[in-house]
C-alpha cells in the first residue's frame, strides 16, 4: 500500500486582492511554473524557471499566499491594499500557478517555497474529489473524471493541520488526508498516459 514519504503542512493561507472564499475553476491550459524572482513590479512578477524568463501578470484575482509576513504589513499599513511587491522581491524561489489569456500569461496562485525546484511545468487540476484509496484520487475538473496515481514523492498540503498529524505524515496513508467531497488542486506530470499527483493541495474540507 502506498504511503506519503513527505507531508508538507499549510498553517495558514492568506488571501489578498480578494477574499479567498471559494476555489475558482482552473481551466484546462492552467499549468504551474517553479523558479526565482529576477524582477516583480505591483502588476507583473518575472521568475527565472530553468533557462527562461516567464513574466507573470497579477490583478485583483490573483492570490497571494505569503503566511506570517502579511499580519505584519497589516499592522504596518492598516490602509493600505497589500501589493505583490510587498510581499515579493528578486531572489525569491516561488511556485506560480497560471493561465494563458490573450497571449499572456495570468497569475492565478502566488506562492513562496523552499528552493527553485525543477524547471519543467507542471500541469494544474481543480475540483471535488469523488473518490480518494491509498494509490489513487479522482477529481472532478473539467467536467470528466481525472484519476492521479499516488507515490511516496507525492506531496499533500492540508490548511489548518495540526503537529499531531505532521508528525504521522511520515507513513500515513493519502485517506487519512483527502476526503471525498474535498475540493482540491492537484499538481500532476502527465506521462506516458499515467498521471501522477506531485502535489494535491486541500482547498475546502468536505465537513
Amino acid at each position: 500500500m502506498t504511503t506519503i514519504n513527505r507531508l508538507v503542512i499549510l498553517t495558514a493561507v492568506v488571501a489578498f486582492f480578494g477574499c479567498l472564499v471559494g476555489v475558482r475553476p482552473a481551466s484546462a491550459q492552467a499549468r504551474e511554473a517553479r523558479g526565482t524572482v529576477t524582477a516583480v513590479t505591483t502588476t507583473t512578477m518575472t521568475v527565472k524557471v530553468g533557462t527562461q524568463d516567464m513574466t507573470f501578470y497579477i490583478d485583483g484575482d490573483t492570490h497571494l499566499e505569503v503566511r506570517r509576513a502579511a499580519k505584519q504589513i497589516q499592522a504596518a499599513q492598516p490602509n493600505a491594499k497589500p501589493r505583490v511587491n510587498d510581499f515579493f522581491e528578486a531572489g525569491n524561489p516561488v511556485l506560480v500557478r497560471y493561465r494563458e489569456e490573450n497571449g499572456r500569461n495570468h497569475a492565478i496562485d502566488v506562492e513562496r517555497v523552499g528552493s527553485a525546484g525543477s524547471a519543467n511545468p507542471s500541469k494544474l487540476a481543480e475540483g471535488k474529489v469523488t473518490s480518494v484509496s491509498a494509490s489513487h484520487v479522482t477529481v472532478a475538473a473539467d467536467g470528466r473524471d481525472m484519476t492521479f496515481a499516488i507515490t511516496g514523492d507525492t506531496d499533500v498540503l492540508v490548511k489548518g493541520a495540526s503537529k499531531a498529524t505532521k508528525a504521522a505524515g511520515g507513513g500515513t496513508p493519502l485517506t487519512t488526508f483527502v476526503h471525498s467531497g474535498d475540493v482540491v488542486s492537484v499538481s500532476y506530470k502527465d506521462a506516458a498516459g499515467t498521471m501522477t499527483a506531485s502535489e494535491i493541495r486541500v482547498r475546502v474540507v468536505n465537513r
